[in-house]
């Protein structure tokens, strides 16, 4: 199944596309399958969002084309690009220079400020921090004034923001987020997902997201729905109302599998 978003894009050409990517984990009786074959495109300046069950296969699928995990099989391309081989430190390099990372723990480190953490990516490349364009990215996530702050001087959401941040210094092909407003409350997930969705608008950035929250989801420009390791549905333009009442089909489709396979 090839699955291509309907939703009109504000870059060009594609951000990333799956060929028949599947991951097993374990062997004979142990065998777990937690992709499936799974084929999709999503075309630069598009902000998704991907959500199912639990053991569905969501963070496998972000691990896998984010290149934070190998496919069994298939292959991932990030803008064009082949991310092949298993060698770590030609993967390495592929990331940092193709793909930004949030996750739901911030990851800044406790003694850099900042604007050290949100350079700290360019200094691990072994290049030269652009200090000047890290600051006018802190400056446009609202944190202008904090650049000489610590992670403890902050709260929970501007941290956040500094991740987004040291995401978008290396203007990346695309940025993956794995439930990056899980720890956050109401008002500075609000406000972290208006952020992410106005990389996309905005500055033409490609943002794939995570999450298992309906209201998250429904900032995005579609979802992607997996069950059992494939991609089962799309929702263009969603509401949390469409996407929760999505998710509670599928939730009681994949019982009934399930329920089917164990008897």
């Amino acid at each position: 199944m090839d699955h291509t978003t309907s939703t009109p894009t504000t870059g060009t050409g594609e951000a990333l596309r799956l060929e028949g990517v599947g991951k097993v984990y374990g062997t004979d009786e142990n065998r777990v399958v937690a992709l499936d074959d799974v084929s999709l495109s999503l075309p630069s300046g598009t902000f998704t969002a991907v959500m199912g069950p639990s053991g569905s296969g969501k963070s496998t699928l972000l691990h896998c084309a984010a290149g934070l995990d190998q496919p069994t099989t298939g292959r991932v391309h990030v803008a064009g690009a082949l991310m092949s081989g298993t060698d770590e430190t030609a993967l390495t390099k592929f990331r940092r220079e193709r793909i930004g990372f949030v996750f739901q723990q911030f990851n800044l480190l406790p003694m850099l400020t900042v604007l050290q953490n949100a350079t700290l990516p360019q200094r691990l490349a072994g290049r030269k921090p652009d200090e000047a364009h890290a600051a006018a990215v802190l400056a446009r996530v609202g944190l202008g004034d904090r650049l000489g702050h610590l992670p403890s001087e902050l709260s929970g959401g501007q941290q956040q923001r500094v991740a987004i941040a040291r995401a978008l210094v290396a203007e990346p092909n695309i940025v993956f987020g794995d439930e990056p407003t899980g720890a956050l409350d109401t008002r500075s997930a609000r406000d972290v997902l208006t952020l992410l969705a106005e990389s996309v608008r905005a500055y033409g950035q490609t943002v794939v997201m995570v999450t298992h929250d309906p209201v998250a989801a429904s900032y995005a420009d579609s979802v992607l729905f997996l069950a059992d390791g494939r991609i089962v549905g799309e929702l263009v333009a969603p509401t949390a109302e469409s996407v929760a009442e999505r998710m509670a089909h599928l939730g009681d489709m994949v019982a009934r599998r399930r329920a089917a396979t164990a008897v």
